[in-house]
């Protein structure tokens, strides 16, 4: 088992933030929280002309009760429902949503994605009134902390805070050391995620296992 999966199972029990997702490759030792990565895509998929966001998911590929003599595919699955203002032909209205969340989800984040299954749930005349906007609240804070790995992340471009939306923010065990972090608007937490792990892997004792995962953006 890599270091990020051990840090994935560890972890897979707290729902607030959804799953942990992992960002690039197992050698890449990032992760993203399935309610960061939802963000993005939310966005992506209300941009698209004609489509009304719904429930958007994303996780295995292959779901574990699911049976099948080929090997599970590599990748996410992404798993998403909307509904559709009439005046586009819902084929080519559902192929311009795939795009986009593929695109948000491969070039914007870093994900591998497997396959994007897609459901209309409602027909719209009309696009139905935007809802009313919440009530600001303020941002998380940054907890504060003064370990050595959390400095040595904070000095990392694209890194906007230390977070603890797992539990503290910098976490040893016997598999390593796991960092979370949120990136800046904008940034790509896979390219942030890697030199995080390659500022903290460069200080750590040899074959120290580094997780950095991705918690938000702010």
């Amino acid at each position: 088992m890599t270091t990020a999966e051990g840090w994935t199972q560890a972890v897979r029990d707290r729902l607030a933030p959804g799953r942990l997702l992992p960002l690039g490759t197992a050698a890449d030792g990032a992760l993203i929280t399935e309610r960061a990565a939802r963000s993005v895509l939310d966005g992506a998929g209300a941009a698209v002309r004609g489509v009304v966001p719904g429930e958007l998911r994303i996780g295995p590929a292959r779901g574990p009760d699911e049976e099948d003599p080929e090997p599970p595919p590599d990748g996410l699955r992404i798993t998403a429902s909307f509904g559709a203002v009439t005046g586009r032909p819902l084929p080519e209205l559902a192929g311009e949503l795939r795009a986009a969340l593929l695109a948000a989800a491969v070039d914007g984040l870093g994900l591998v994605v497997a396959a994007v299954d897609l459901r209309v749930t409602e027909l719209f005349d009309a696009p139905p009134p935007a809802p009313e906007p919440a009530a600001a609240r303020p941002g998380p804070t940054s907890p504060a902390t003064d370990d050595p790995v959390a400095l040595l992340a904070l000095g990392v471009p694209g890194v906007a805070g230390i977070t603890d939306t797992l539990g503290p923010p910098v976490r040893r065990d016997a598999a390593g050391v796991r960092i979370e972090v949120a990136v800046t608007a904008g940034g790509h937490p896979l390219d942030v995620a890697r030199a995080v792990r390659a500022s903290v892997a460069k200080a750590s004792p040899e074959d120290t296992g580094v997780t950095v995962v991705v918690s938000g953006f702010r």
